[in-house]
This record gives structure tokens, sequence and C-alpha cells, in this order.
């Protein structure tokens, strides 16, 4: 029951971050930190938790990147180039994750995971910059369509880096930031900030992932169990992303967030 129960989180936690860019991993890593005891019969320690989503989130990020990458949505281009900072970023967060005792973890956790869902809330209200960058880019999909954006090379790596830091401290993958942030500051269309957001978190998480196997905080048994799951659910997450707007799934996802976190802060509030 217990191995059925780590493919459905797999599933859905690979849906859901399919579907928005998010990758995942801020479902998987609260929810083997909080429900470890019921599907492993032992706590699971934060840094683990971290460890074995960031290499789920490889198996996540390559499904929906390949089934992105055959609608010719994703701009591997301006990817490389948020990867250039995020990948070493992501290194450097990895590393950093087994510093934090688990109260101020859950506690710091639990507080990005509310940011998370104020900014998936406020972004709904929020239209996109109309500077002109220096960057202009464009990109035609498989429909025939012509997408048009741009950004500046040094802000982009900037926030490549920043969400890099984030993504292997916390191994959610960093879709949640840099979802928002490339549709709001640099006028990416929705579907293809998610696609190539997805291309991103595939490399940053190979590197994340590798630092944690190094320092030994990846559950191989936890990871054979949420990989099948994870393949589905990416795949299964693409093809949704392609035939609705999401917004149910998406008002689910802030719900789902907010609880969580508040169940985090107030464990970690507890453990001071």
């Amino acid at each position: 029951m217990e191995w059925i129960l780590l493919v459905l989180l797999g599933v859905v936690a690979a849906m859901f971050g399919s579907i928005v860019g998010l990758g995942g991993g801020i479902i998987i890593v609260p929810a083997l930190m909080l429900l470890g005891p019921q599907l492993t019969g032992a706590e699971i320690d934060h840094a683990t938790a971290v460890g074995t989503s960031l290499t789920m989130l490889i198996v996540t990020a390559l499904a929906s990147t390949l089934s992105y990458a055959k609608k010719k949505i994703v701009d591997f281009r301006s990817g490389l180039l948020l990867f250039i900072t995020s990948g070493p970023a992501a290194l450097i967060g990895s590393a950093l994750t087994g510093k934090l005792q688990g109260a101020a973890f859950s506690l710091s956790f639990g507080i990005f995971m509310l940011l998370m869902a104020a900014l998936l809330i406020a972004r709904d209200y929020m239209k996109p910059v109309t500077r002109q960058w220096p960057i202009e880019r464009s990109i035609t999909d498989a429909s025939g369509q012509v997408h048009t954006y741009g950004y500046g090379l040094l802000p982009l790596l900037l926030i490549g880096f920043a969400v890099g830091l984030i993504s292997g401290l916390f191994g959610i993958g960093g879709g949640s930031l840099f979802v928002p942030v490339m549709v709001l500051l640099f006028r990416f269309p929705p579907h293809l900030a998610t696609a190539t957001s997805m291309f991103v978190i595939f490399l940053s998480s190979i590197l994340g992932s590798g630092m944690h196997g190094w320092l030994g905080e990846i559950n191989y048994w936890l990871l054979l169990a949420l990989v099948p799951g994870a393949w589905v659910g990416g795949k299964l997450g693409a093809w949704v992303a392609g035939r609705m707007s999401g917004k149910k799934l998406l008002w689910l996802l802030r719900i789902t967030l907010l609880l969580l976190a508040c169940q985090l802060i107030i464990e970690g509030w507890m453990e001071l």
C-alpha cells in the first residue's frame, strides 16, 4: 500500500508541476517530511526529502520537456542562458540544505511556500512590463503561431542564479519563480515560459541532485517508487496543459500550498 501511495504522490506532484511549470518538488518535499511515518514507517529528514525530490525532478522535467518539445514551445537558447547561472547555484543551494536545522528548514520552507501561494494568486492580476529589452526573441510553435518576447542578459543571469539557489536549497525545481518572472518581466507567453522552465529544471536538477547524492541525502528506495509516477505525471501534465487553461487546478494547487505551508510553519515553530 505504501508503494502505491508513493507512486500516486509522484503522479499528482509531477502533473501539477508540469501544468504550471513548478516541477512538482514543492509538493513532494513537504509531503515526504509530513507523511514520512505513514509512507515509510519512519521520519524522513528534510535533507533527504529535498535530495530525493530534486532527483525525481530530473524524470518529471525530462518527461515534460520531451512533450513540450514536440509542440515546439521550448526556447532552448534562453533555457541554456538561464542554466549558465542556475546550474552552479543549484549546487551551492544543495550543499547548504543540510546546514539548516530541522526547525529552521521547516519555518523557512513554510514561509517560502506561503510566498509562492501569494505569487500564484497575484500573478492573475499583474500585467507584463512594457519595457523594450535589448534582446528580442521570437519562436514559432507547432500550430504556426509566432510568439515575440525579450530580455536583458544580466537580469536573466541574475534571476537564473537566484532561482537555482532556491531550487537546490528546497528541492522545488524553481519553476514557481521562473514562470511568473518570465511572463511578467520578459513577456514570455505562459505556455512557452512553462515549457522552457521545465527544460531549465531538468538541467539544474541533474547538478543539484548530484550534490545531494554525493552528500548521501537521497533515499533511493523512495526514489524507485516515485519515479514511475513522476514520468506518468509529467507526461499527463503536459497533455492536460495543452488542452485546458488549468485555472481550476491552479486554485487547487494554491490551496494545497497554503495548507502545507501552515502545517510546516506550525511544526517548525513548535520545534524551536
